[in-house]
């Protein structure tokens, strides 16, 4: 049975910003934790089927359950919004490793989660990380700087119908020997085909394959 833990923290400009950790009956070794999109929460299929993955495996996964959508973050300039989501994310990562004791971590970023996701690889407890990028802002010098310059094993999987898709930068990513890149044709931003609801499925279980093997 999956124990879930809530809680939260006082965020950026004492915004809250809750969490959930999920677990098995006793605590894994390894800590998967996910950056979920601007609009694509925790509970998205992306995110959903990846925990259960993770769990299936005996791992620990960690949901920030940021949500810049709310009428809390309306006034706040873009620069505001990537410093509330640094400075959210690193809180409540500090607060869980303060807690609770992991040798081995998977961090997956899908697109805004991956400029948090960006910020965090110098994390000492992430030295030997494995990141799995999903349709990450390749057009923001950070996160493209952050995939390029990494010398973690990483997953990069983007659509190229995704608007975020920069064909000259996700072929430059080439050049790193530690990512491995993935380019789904006719796939968005959530990776879906839009016209194509069954194939849409079919992406859904490939991307989890691909995953799961990483």
């Amino acid at each position: 049975m999956v124990q879930i833990q809530k809680d939260s923290i006082t965020g950026y400009k004492d915004g809250t910003v809750s969490y959930s950790l999920l677990k098995k009956a006793s605590q894994g070794k390894t800590l998967a934790v996910m950056f979920p999109g601007y609009g694509y929460t925790a509970q998205g299929p992306l995110f959903h089927y990846s925990t259960g993955i993770f769990l299936n495996r005996g791992e620990d996964v960690l949901h920030l359950n940021y949500s810049y959508q709310s009428p809390f973050y309306e006034s706040f300039s873009d620069k505001e919004l990537d410093d509330a989501l640094k400075r959210d994310v690193r809180h409540v990562i500090d607060t869980v490793l303060s807690a609770h004791s992991y040798e081995h971590f998977y961090l997956i970023g899908k697109s805004l989660g991956t400029i948090a996701l960006a910020a965090e690889l110098g994390r000492t407890a992430f030295l030997d990380a494995k990141i799995v990028w999903l349709t990450p802002l390749l057009k923001r010098d950070d996160v493209f700087e952050g995939m390029y310059t990494s010398k973690k094993r990483g997953l990069c999987i983007i659509g190229d119908s995704d608007p975020c898709y920069d064909q000259e930068r996700f072929e430059k990513l080439s050049e790193n020997p530690f990512l491995e890149r993935v380019l789904i044709n006719g796939a968005d931003h959530s990776l879906e085909d839009s016209e194509d609801a069954v194939g849409s499925v079919d992406v859904l279980k490939d991307v989890m394959m691909k995953i799961k093997r990483f």
